[in-house]
């Protein structure tokens, strides 16, 4: 029926105005005014945190700066003099450390709007609140110039002394005559958010890859979180050895700080401007209990903590920072493993008359082939998966000159490092960690005997014999499990694991079984 139909239509467009409100206010400046969280993007608030008293703002205020952005709105304007100072204040999504406190609501999200527009929607309000956010920490002029080159590369500009306030009045008016209109059009609204959203990343690319540098700071995360400087992570392992055994407590950090200094003095690298910013701290790991953390030794507790500089902030957030820790934890273990069985090496040429020839020969065979695994393991960690990984994410930022494809590009990369370095698989994560702690216990039994006497000959030959079963048994288990698993498409890195730990065939000659009395 006509009447029906031009009721709704009425319905769907005044509420479509109130869309293009939010819109408008979110897109321009990065403010958010829905005290009856109806809006499809709603701030995260936890239940018992500070953040949640942010979200109890009177409505009134709200209520009454929605009021005051309508008058400017139906004026075909967006201005910042249309919000009272105090009320913007007060707005969710003011504060520059909100940036990360948004999210979608797929319940609000209108059907016929995508989610990808509603992402580059987020995108849009949060970058804009990182822009205005912390304006004395940049350098850089406003993004309202890459808008205005933006808009000289596809179309007429309007008028000379282009500044904020034109570019907002441009964008206001466009929103406003797509509110305007008696019908919603979404391929309309979706072309005014495309260039919004390419003016924003065409900035954050200049913000934060040209002039912040992206490339060198990615540079140090690598250096640093993944022991690309491998020198130094020597040093310091050979400097902090016998702190990082002792029980966590706060002479054991301050010594790993002091040992951490020390090594990259030893290598001149102590005037690295980078290593400023970097700090080795002890700390429990998330979901560890407090029994376990209280037993725990300085090296389960290692960490890293990197002070992240503006705007580098938007890609290094704490999830991504405490991502970089795990591989990084999981990463030293190994190399300090690896060190350790190469030690073991100089002690037993010290003492090879010493021992008896059938004990001597048991713990050099069993040395052999913890090193073999060892050295075979770390190879792929850093060549197969570390630098590889890392060449295809600078080469992704390179070839696509946008900010958003770059954080996707890095999430990407972190999230195959997970996969690759079998941190979330968890039967080979857990294979490979009870196999670090049999070498851990092999250098600890090596360590004890190096004055050995009767009685201690036969404790080692005990200790000895209990490392040769278990390591057998871990690195046949590991063995069945790769194998199983190599023929699927989906897991090619399995396949390489395998190629190096079985190269030359002598995994496979051996049964699948490293360290047994067989071999």
């Amino acid at each position: 029926m006509p009447s029906t139909r031009k009721a709704m239509e009425r319905i769907m467009w005044d509420c479509h105005g109130v869309l293009y409100q939010q819109l408008s206010a979110w897109l321009l400046h990065g403010l958010l005014f829905d005290p009856h969280q109806e809006f499809f993007l709603q701030r995260k608030c936890p239940s018992h945190s500070p953040d949640s008293q942010a979200c109890g703002t009177s409505s009134s205020s709200k209520v009454r700066g929605e009021k005051e952005e309508e008058e400017a709105f139906d004026n075909g304007k967006l201005k910042n003099q249309g919000i009272p100072h105090q009320d913007v204040a007060k707005c969710e999504g003011s504060s520059p450390s909100a940036t990360a406190l948004f999210t979608i609501c797929p319940l609000m999200l209108p059907s016929y709007i995508p989610v990808r527009l509603a992402e580059n929607i987020l995108f849009i309000g949060q970058s804009i609140q990182m822009f205005d956010g912390d304006a004395g920490a940049r350098s850089t002029p406003h993004w309202g110039e890459s808008m205005q080159k933006f808009n000289n590369k596809t179309g007429p500009c309007c008028r000379s002394g282009w500044d904020q306030r034109a570019r907002e009045d441009l964008f206001a008016l466009q929103l406003h005559q797509l509110k305007e209109c008696q019908e919603f059009i979404f391929a309309d609204l979706e072309n005014v958010v495309d260039k919004i959203r390419n003016a924003v990343a065409e900035h954050l690319w200049k913000l934060v890859v040209e002039e912040a540098d992206l490339l060198g700071q990615l540079k140090v995360m690598k250096d640093f979180f993944l022991l690309g400087r491998g020198e130094l992570f020597q040093a310091f392992i050979d400097t902090a050895q016998q702190s990082l055994k002792h029980l966590s407590t706060a002479v054991t950090a301050h010594d790993v700080k002091i040992a951490f200094q020390k090594s990259a003095r030893k290598i001149l690298l102590d005037d690295e401007p980078s290593l400023q910013l970097l700090h080795l701290t002890i700390s429990p790991h998330n979901g560890q209990s407090s029994e376990l953390q209280h037993s725990a030794t300085g090296c389960s507790l290692l960490g890293l903590s990197y002070e992240v500089r503006w705007p580098m902030h938007i890609l290094l957030t704490p999830n991504i920072l405490e991502s970089y820790n795990t591989i990084f934890h999981h990463l030293l273990e190994v190399r300090r493993v690896q060190t350790e069985l190469q030690q073991c090496w100089a002690t037993q040429m010290q003492q090879k008359q010493v021992l008896p020839n059938q004990v001597n020969a048991k713990k050099w065979r069993l040395r052999n082939h913890m090193a073999f695994l060892v050295d075979n393991l770390r190879y792929y960690l850093q060549v197969d998966v570390l630098e590889v990984q890392f060449s295809r994410l600078l080469q992704k930022i390179g070839s696509e000159q946008d900010f958003e494809s770059a954080r996707l590009a890095h999430d990407a990369f972190l999230a195959n490092l997970f996969t690759q370095s079998f941190i979330l698989w968890k039967p080979v994560f857990q294979c490979l960690h009870e196999i670090l702690l049999l070498c851990h216990a092999y250098y600890a039994m090596a360590a004890s005997s190096a004055a050995p006497s009767q009685a201690s000959q036969a404790k080692t030959t005990t200790q000895l014999n209990n490392l040769i079963t278990g390591f057998s048994k871990q690195s046949s288990l590991l063995f069945k499990i790769i194998s199983s698993m190599r023929s699927y498409q989906s897991n090619p890195h399995l396949s390489q694991l395998l190629f190096r730990l079985d190269y030359n065939r002598f995994y496979t000659q051996s049964g699948g079984t490293l360290g047994s009395f067989a071999l």
